[in-house]
């Protein structure tokens, strides 16, 4: 971050409520959706689809001139990878992000009437899920980059369009972020994945997200990138 950066503190707290809210958006709208969807999966999905797009355009236009709203450690990975981010911030963002995911998850559980504290049941492993996850995250990181370098005004829009789309063409529904995966875990609900499960995905993301750093230096950064202070 630049010298003119919002203080550390600022940049966390904005982390914590855009995980908070986004979070309890993916789980609550699936929670929501698979209560009206009379057992279709397609309607289900389409409205877990739609409003985790809405409510991310809101958060990345909310927060991101604050801490950048990654709201996603891979993001943040790859922020300190590009020296844009120290290594040590980007562990305090991680906590967080975590850390705030998962009460955002339990809100939406207290929200439906839920158990608080559950443990979802549900598979989604293989190698088509794996990729999956890898094929998600390299195209979220490689939006991200891109557009930030040549259009940054468009990064909510095209942040919260993206998803959507992953949503549909992606095998796994498009986690695509570590911490919102260990938060899925907790919940027993349409979007919930079995914490047997949640490393592979992790791994694959992990993979996905570094791909799309080197890809992004390759096509986008035709200037050196400044030392961090």
């Amino acid at each position: 971050m630049g010298a003119d950066a919002p203080a550390l503190g600022r940049r966390l707290a904005a982390e914590a409520i855009g995980c908070f809210f986004l979070f309890a958006t993916v789980i609550g709208s699936g929670i929501m959706a698979e209560n009206l969807s009379q057992g279709n999966d397609a309607i289900a999905l389409l409205g877990n689809t739609l409003a985790t797009g809405a409510m991310l355009f809101v958060l990345i236009t909310m927060l991101g001139p604050i801490s950048g709203a990654h709201m996603n450690p891979a993001v943040s990975m790859v922020s300190a990878i590009r020296r844009e981010l120290p290594w040590r911030e980007t562990a305090a963002y991680a906590v967080v992000q975590l850390a705030f995911g998962i009460l955002g998850a339990w809100a939406a559980h207290v929200m439906f009437g839920l158990p608080t504290l559950q443990l979802s049941v549900k598979g989604r492993t293989g190698l088509g899920q794996w990729c999956g996850e890898a094929v998600a995250t390299f195209g979220l990181l490689l939006t991200i980059l891109g557009t930030v370098r040549h259009r940054p005004q468009w990064v909510p829009a095209s942040v919260a369009l993206y998803i959507v789309a992953a949503y549909w063409f992606t095998s796994s529904t498009s986690f695509a972020n570590p911490a919102i995966t260990l938060a899925r875990s907790l919940t027993n609900s349409f979007a919930g994945i079995a914490p047997r499960d949640a490393p592979a995905f992790i791994i694959a993301q992990l993979f996905g997200a570094l791909a799309a750093a080197g890809v992004a230096l390759f096509l986008f950064d035709d200037r050196p990138i400044e030392p961090r202070r």
